[in-house]
């Protein structure tokens, strides 16, 4: 085949008619913004920053917080002196606590078991056989302490002297069986 029979094989070529009147046209195209696209990074940052702060408001909203307790009543159930070796007193308390949470959960408990300590030594044992503690409101636990082994001479010094500071550092274990509800949740809580 030669390069003329290759050229008549391809699309016709018609050379351009020469006109006097030539003019240049220049096609421009309209770039349209749309408003969704100008905003578009905008409003992703604003969303990330909502959610940022939706996040943060409800960690801070269901953070747990101490709750405050205060003695409603007390009453004293037996006193015992023991001379023998060294000069101790063992007491038995009926108490009734007001505890105000302030957390959006709520503690149903079978036994509650606080060991009591002072300076190092365990003086004794706070008992609760069964109870609730609301969720955003006030509750009264009855308890029972028992005080075994008060060394009157030794522990009432220091005794003094820290309410004199208008402190009595005071070392709790907590034991706990119950249930930690949130809104319709329950978990199963038990401490050893």
């Amino acid at each position: 085949m030669s390069k003329q029979g290759s050229r008549d094989s391809s699309v016709p070529y018609i050379p351009l008619p020469q006109n006097p009147n030539h003019q240049n046209v220049i096609v421009s195209l309209v770039y349209y913004h749309r408003p969704y696209q100008t905003n578009h990074y905008l409003r992703r940052g604003v969303i990330f920053a909502g959610v940022l702060l939706l996040l943060s408001a409800t960690i801070l909203f269901f953070y747990p917080s101490d709750p405050i307790l205060k003695l409603a009543r007390i009453r004293l159930n037996h006193v015992g002196v023991i001379s023998s070796p060294k000069l101790t007193i063992d007491l038995s308390f009926s108490l009734t606590i007001s505890v105000r949470n302030r957390d959006f959960f709520s503690l149903d408990y079978e036994k509650l078991v606080v060991s009591v300590g002072y300076r190092g030594k365990e003086l004794g044992v706070v008992n609760s056989e069964g109870g609730r503690v609301r969720a955003r409101g006030r509750s009264y636990v009855n308890a029972t302490l028992d005080l075994n082994g008060f060394e009157v001479v030794h522990d009432v010094i220091y005794l003094i002297e820290d309410w004199a500071k208008g402190v009595i550092p005071f070392d709790t274990t907590t034991k706990v069986n119950g249930v930690l509800g949130l809104c319709f949740l329950k978990i199963p809580l038990k401490s050893r």
